[in-house]
């Protein structure tokens, strides 16, 4: 399996393979059909509390992963996930809304799968 991240606001292509929404909030003007995403998995996302208290400070960073990790690994729906695409053998990409890639909540899910399958 190929895990990629990829922001909303930019063109699905093929390349993506599934495209798995992981914000918890709609993405701000954005149509359904312009994400040709195959699910919206929400309840990957972080809390709402979670994501106001890290308003993407990078600052924070270090802080929101290793919380964003410990409600991961304590929430079913993620472990019930990560057992649904076990196996699948594609590119699955994490699409979001956030500016900053790098300190985005898909980038450290990206992490976080990778390590449940073992592709890390």
């Amino acid at each position: 399996m190929d895990l990629k991240i990829k922001r909303v606001y930019e063109e699905p292509s093929p390349e993506d393979g599934l495209r798995i929404l992981v914000d918890r909030i709609w993405p701000r003007g954005i149509k359904k059909e312009k994400l040709a995403m195959h699910s919206w998995e929400k309840e990957l996302a972080p809390s709402t509390e979670l994501r106001k208290w890290y308003g993407h400070d990078p600052e924070k960073y270090e802080e929101f992963k290793a919380r964003y990790f410990a409600e991961l690994d304590s929430n079913s729906a993620a472990i019930d996930f990560i057992d649904r695409i076990r196996g699948y053998d594609g590119t699955i990409t994490l699409i979001f809304s956030a500016k900053d890639m790098e300190h985005s909540n898909a980038a450290l899910l990206a992490d976080w799968m990778g390590r449940h399958l073992g592709t890390i």
